[in-house]
């Protein structure tokens, strides 16, 4: 169990290198047991099920959730502190969570755009009140927004007042500014300063104040820039495998023949994302081992340590074929 106090009483433990032990299981962290550790929780901790998120349907992106429990708290300064470990400890992090989360970490404003992100229908519909050229009063707004919540409709003034406030062609822009505020800031202000706290606990300092959202984004969830041809150059291989096997070219002439949104399937299929480190992919440690149970098994991917278990193809057209059937056909991946 985590206890968030025994962090806060040594703070200066959270900047140490973290190593992971499954109760139960023997072995030595070098990377792989930790991306699981990591992979786990935040595969169980953001399901919008527990209702301390939500996700929004057209792109997917996690928000707090505005009607979350107080006991809630506790878990969002918890998800803050793990994200700040995560990149304290060169962890890359599948989390959907939009550019504004990032802005706000920075103490920059979220824009219009940023709601975008999230939510573009929501968006569009504040755009075109900017940009219309009709009478704003025909749209009978006013600084006020209903919310549903529980089967229940609940008003809530976007200012003071603002049920008594229409919107017009003069202050139109401060209702889109007053609308995008409540969604990104207002509604959401005690879980986001929870989960800022549990991430300043581990990340702070002048350093952050220098990066730019994008910068700081790609610290958590990692950067899809990047040359496959550095991949081959960082892999390692297990005897019999070595860089000039046949089956090791073959490989290699395969997955360099691939389209690009099939390497990046690739990738996933071996990591469990398709990004990479901030420091390119040279940052990776990729091992390809030789899977001796015959040519018609298909390549297996232990995802927590970039391990690729590769079976001995007689031609490059059977590596072709399982190579695409293993990326292709398999949903999800497995921690092996």
């Amino acid at each position: 169990q985590l206890r968030l106090e025994r962090f806060e009483d040594k703070p200066n433990d959270l900047t140490k290198p973290l190593k992971v032990c499954f109760s139960g299981e023997e072995g030595i962290d070098d990377g792989g047991v930790k991306k699981e550790f990591f992979l786990l929780l935040f595969q169980d901790l953001l399901q919008v099920k527990y209702g301390m998120f939500v996700e929004y349907e057209e792109s997917h992106r996690l928000w707090f959730n505005s009607w979350s429990f107080t006991d809630d708290i506790v878990m969002f300064r918890l998800i803050g502190l793990l994200c700040g470990l995560a990149i304290y400890n060169s962890v890359i992090l599948d989390v959907p969570f939009p550019t504004a989360l990032y802005k706000k970490l920075l103490g920059k404003k979220a824009t219009l755009e940023d709601l975008k992100e999230m939510d573009p229908l929501l968006a569009e519909n504040l755009k075109r009140i900017l940009e219309t050229e009709d009478d704003i009063s025909t749209f009978d707004l006013c600084f006020q927004i209903d919310r549903h919540h529980l089967g229940e409709t609940i008003s809530v003034d976007l200012v003071e007042g603002g049920g008594k406030i229409p919107v017009t062609q003069d202050n139109r822009h401060a209702y889109v500014d007053a609308y995008v505020d409540f969604i990104i800031n207002k509604s959401v202000q005690k879980p986001f300063e929870a989960f800022q706290k549990g991430f300043s606990a581990v990340c702070h300092g002048v350093v952050l104040g220098f990066l730019h959202p994008k910068e700081l984004m790609a610290l958590v969830i990692g950067s899809t820039s990047y040359d496959f041809s550095d991949l081959e150059t960082v892999t390692q291989y297990h005897s019999p495998f070595h860089a000039d096997h046949a089956v090791i070219r073959m490989f290699w002439k395969t997955l360099h023949d691939f389209p690009q949104g099939m390497k990046k399937k690739f990738l996933f299929f071996l990591t469990g994302t398709d990004r990479v480190p901030v420091a390119g992919i040279k940052a990776l440690t990729v091992v390809i081992q030789a899977n001796l149970a015959g040519p018609s098994h298909l390549p297996v991917a232990h995802t927590c340590f970039n391990i690729l278990d590769l079976p001995v193809y007689p031609n490059i057209s059977t590596m072709r074929e399982k190579l695409i059937q293993a990326i292709t056909q398999t949903e999800g991946f497995g921690l092996i």
